[in-house]
């Protein structure tokens, strides 16, 4: 039984729910591995921040006192970071859902456990990896605030590139297969792929070079924080730890390979079982309405 003949609001709710198991799957995965070197995050700004003041205060200079956190860092770290994976899980879904019965459509004779899995690859593809590759993610303490806009807009460009990318992709690669053959159809359509994303992360400024961040901090290819100084030079405060950077961002790629992998792998199955009972309900139908007529 083809996609368009099961309601479409039956695969997005199966897409909610795959999408919420995702969720407390990464929650899992976040809770056990990536939650500790966020906190290390915390505690380096932390220590930055009473270095900074310390500064300040020698040099004769007012300092505005902390500020106090809504939620305590037990709940955001525990509660906060649950209901959060939860929700953008369930939002995954909906999307997850939305490009599976586009994809069902295009390639009908593949079944739904693989064709899930890959509307999954692509999904992470698309939206978190090709942008990831130039715009990795950071944990607590780096970023300024001068630049949430900018970031932010910078990273939407890169995603929507990406998915338009990768969309015309595999349009492309299913046209030149039936002119070139399979193999050399789809490495042709790849390869186009990659030209234009590596053209466009060329074009597109690295963060540390936004113009908030030259005006203020002079040329840096980042917004890592490097080691705060004296005005002697003496180095007072260390830059931003490389091994917690590099452990949060590798945690941030597999926290969403898990994530999307979960999808994957609950929404195949939920969509096989319902389409194995739309076609054994309308058999169990068909000869009451053989005798009928």
């Amino acid at each position: 039984m083809a996609a368009t003949q099961i309601a479409e609001t039956r695969y997005i709710v199966r897409g909610f729910g795959a999408g919420i198991a995702g969720g407390v799957a990464a929650f899992v995965f976040s809770k056990i591995f990536a939650e500790p070197v966020i906190q290390q995050a915390i505690d380096y700004e932390s220590g930055r921040d009473a270095a900074h003041d310390a500064l300040a205060k020698a040099a004769g200079a007012a300092v505005a006192p902390p500020m106090q956190d809504i939620y305590s860092r037990s709940f955001q770290g525990g509660v906060g970071i649950g209901i959060g994976l939860l929700l953008f899980g369930a939002a995954l879904g909906g999307i997850f859902s939305v490009v599976y019965v586009l994809a069902s459509r295009r390639w009908p004779r593949v079944q739904p456990r693989p064709l899930a899995m890959y509307v999954a690859i692509g999904l992470f593809v698309a939206l978190y990896l090709i942008p990831f590759l130039k715009y990795p993610a950071n944990p607590p303490a780096i970023g300024h605030e001068e630049t949430i806009r900018s970031r932010s807009e910078l990273y939407l460009v890169m995603v929507i590139v990406s998915v338009v990318s990768l969309v015309a992709t595999l349009v492309t690669a299913q046209r030149l297969s039936e002119r070139f053959g399979t193999w050399n159809g789809t490495l042709l359509s790849f390869l186009g792929f990659t030209v234009v994303i590596g053209v466009v992360m060329v074009i597109l400024p690295s963060i540390g070079h936004l113009s908030e961040n030259l005006q203020t901090y002079g040329r840096h290819a980042t917004e890592t924080p490097l080691p705060l100084k004296a005005p002697d030079g003496t180095i007072v405060y260390p830059g931003f730890p490389a091994d917690v950077l590099a452990k949060f961002r590798l945690y941030s790629v597999i926290n969403q390979i898990v994530m999307w992998g979960a999808i994957g792998l609950v929404y195949g199955p939920l969509v096989q079982r319902m389409i194995a009972g739309a076609v054994a309900k309308d058999r169990a139908t068909a000869p009451e309405a053989a005798v009928t007529a």
